[in-house]
This record gives C-alpha cells, structure tokens and sequence, in this order.
C-alpha cells in the first residue's frame, strides 16, 4: 500500500450522526470512536480533513454560513482537523468537486500538501470511496444504516464495521503494526 500521509473524512453518517440538511450546530453529536479515530490519526503524525457534500445549499436550505457553523462545531468536538471542504452544489449541477468526482479529495490533498495518492478516505457511502478512486487515493466504506445494501457488499473488501478500526487497520497496514 501507498503511504498514507492524510486522511480525510466524510462528515455526516461518518463522524457526526446525520441530521438531513442540518444547519444547527448545537444538533451536531459525535458518532461513536469518531473523536478517537482523529485523534489516532494525529498521533501517528498524519494530516487530517474533512470532505463533505452539502447539496442543502445549492437547494436553498441552507447557507454557507450555516455549514461553517456546524463544522466549526464538529470541528470543536473533534479536536481540530487540518482542513474542510465542502461541495456546496445540488446534485445536477454538473461540478466537478460533488462526491462521487475527486474534487473534494484533490482540493483537500493540495490544502494539505500533499499528493492525492497518499490519503485515506472514510465515509459511509459508495460516493465517498468513488470520489477516493477518482482521486487516485485509498477509500474505506464505513457502513450505517443510509448505506444501501449493495454499496455494502460492492465495497466488502474495503470497509470497517466503524471508524476508528477504518483508522487502525490503515495505520496497521502502513506501519505494519496495531495501533492504540
């Protein structure tokens, strides 16, 4: 496997409990090991983002500034991450950053500094790994209950049953050792 160098997150259904178009911060509540899966990353010296859809703009649901209050908020109860990103698009807007096309993960990768091929990218649905392929990088599916069973089974051989073994069992293939 390709060193890993960063890893870079989905948000909703992921790390926080997905709450559909969500526009309030004191709504947002941590999924469980989402706290420890950053901070593990960190530990290991990795840089660390999010890269999210949020089509609740584009449709008028909500606003930019809503989304920034609530990954602020997620981004508190997280620890601090390196970097967010988020399509702000409806779905049949046609952009070329809409997970499943790589521009989420390539904007986070040059934030980062690093190339796209050497990060790690965890959600909970099939776009989330697409978008990692499309980008050159590693996807890891994480399924919950939005996840539809056929991107479950699609994506068998590159899931977690959570995200903080999606965490450690990427550190444990890059170093070739468990991690806390």
């Amino acid at each position: 496997m390709t060193t890993v160098s960063a890893v870079l997150f989905d948000r909703d259904g992921t790390l926080v409990a997905d709450v559909p178009y969500n526009g309030d911060p004191d709504r947002v509540r941590l999924l469980p090991g989402a706290a420890q899966a950053v901070a593990l990353v960190r530990s290991h010296g990795l840089a660390t983002g999010v890269v999210s859809n949020q089509s609740g703009i584009g449709r008028g649901l909500l606003t930019v500034e809503q989304v920034l209050a609530v990954n602020a908020r997620a981004d508190a109860l997280l620890g601090g991450l390196d970097t967010w990103v988020f399509c702000p698009h409806a779905p049949d807007a046609g952009c070329a950053c809409r997970k499943p096309r790589p521009g989420l993960i390539r904007t986070a990768a040059a934030r980062l500094g690093v190339p796209a091929a050497a990060c790690l990218v965890i959600g909970d649905i099939a776009a989330d790994v697409l978008a990692a392929h499309a980008a050159g990088a590693r996807g890891v599916l994480v399924p919950n209950a939005a996840t539809a069973p056929a991107e479950a089974k699609r994506f068998s051989g590159q899931s977690a049953p959570d995200v903080l073994t999606a965490v450690r069992s990427a550190l444990a293939a890059t170093t070739g050792r468990a991690s806390a």
